[in-house]
């Protein structure tokens, strides 16, 4: 009996935003207008409107991107479920990138759409306030191998926080270290040096001060069990139950990000196509990079959406 190949939603981080995202849906699907104007209402103030018309230092700010990036995803998300495409395939998984598990979250139907708004924007409060506590920034090492790379982390006194795909790997420390671990990868042959723009050394001990707080706030939030597998940014494994969600969330804070490993769980569990649904083409890069053999597709906008109904209806 031959299995069908399946299907997995990937939903992305940090770093995607772009001024504008999400304004094609907001005009063109009742549904995607509904989310933005629901998350507008439950945060007292327009972040619709910083979606579409910036400014952009304003939208790149930690506790206003998180909720922002999670909203025009599952704008986008609902737009393409209105669009009502025959055929389209339901997800046997579904995962993001740091933040984007909050919007697998609520994919999953593990936690509301107002509740996750209301807790990323606490959760980017919070990184916020850490980068304060303990400076700290983040550097993408491409080129080079994860045993180097974790040789270099341990030689500079920086962490391994972002394990994207073969040859690309992010550490996270404080500025002097960084510095340092940047010294040592240019010595080690690393291809290229990315400093990322954030605001703190997320997914690394110098987000420790949070973890009691940003605990306290999961804790306050209800959670369902997930209609469907979500893979862990921790574990790169599905999260069975709402106490190991908990777990995982606050984890994730000051833990590496298992891209790669999730990626590759997916895979061997039988996914063959990864749809990227939100603002830029981040995670279909990479996903690509792990396995080339892997189809992916972008949805960030109408102009994806009315594409893919244009080939999933052969008549059209």
């Amino acid at each position: 009996m031959v299995e069908l190949s399946k299907v997995a939603y990937v939903f992305p981080g940090q770093g995607s935003q772009s001024t504008g995202m999400g304004l094609d849906l907001y005009n063109s699907y009742p549904s995607a207008k509904e989310v933005f104007d629901e998350a507008d209402a439950s945060l007292g103030f327009a972040l619709s409107r910083l979606c579409f018309e910036g400014p952009e230092e304003e939208l790149r700010k930690t506790h206003n991107v998180q909720p922002a990036i999670l909203v025009v995803s599952i704008a986008c998300l609902r737009a393409l479920k209105e669009a009502t495409i025959a055929n389209f395939p339901p997800p046997a998984f579904v995962a993001g990138h740091s933040l984007g598990e909050y919007t697998a979250l609520v994919t999953a139907g593990a936690l509301g759409l107002t509740d996750a708004v209301l807790l990323v924007r606490e959760r980017g409060r919070l990184m916020y306030e850490a980068g304060l506590k303990n400076p700290g920034s983040m550097l993408a090492v491409i080129g080079l191998d994860e045993e180097t790379v974790k040789d270099i982390s341990f030689h500079s006194e920086t962490e391994i926080s972002n394990i994207n795909c073969p040859g690309q790997i992010v550490i996270s420390g404080a500025a002097q270290a960084l510095a340092e671990a940047d010294k040592l990868a240019k010595i080690k042959g690393a291809r290229v040096l990315i400093p990322l723009k954030v605001s703190g050394a997320f997914h690394s001990a110098l987000m420790e001060p949070i973890i009691a707080e940003f605990s306290k706030v999961v804790s306050s939030f209800k959670f369902h069990p997930p209609a469907i597998p979500v893979i862990s940014n921790v574990t790169a494994r599905p999260l069975p139950d709402v106490d190991s969600i908990k777990e995982d969330l606050v984890k994730q804070l000051r833990n590496c990000i298992q891209w790669q490993g999730s990626v590759e769980y997916m895979m061997h569990s039988g996914v063959t196509t990864f749809y990227e649904i939100g603002p830029g083409l981040v995670l279909s890069g990479l996903i690509r990079r792990i396995n080339s053999e892997l189809q992916t597709f972008n949805i960030s906008g109408i102009e994806d959406i009315a594409q893919l109904a244009c080939t999933e209806n052969p008549t059209n």
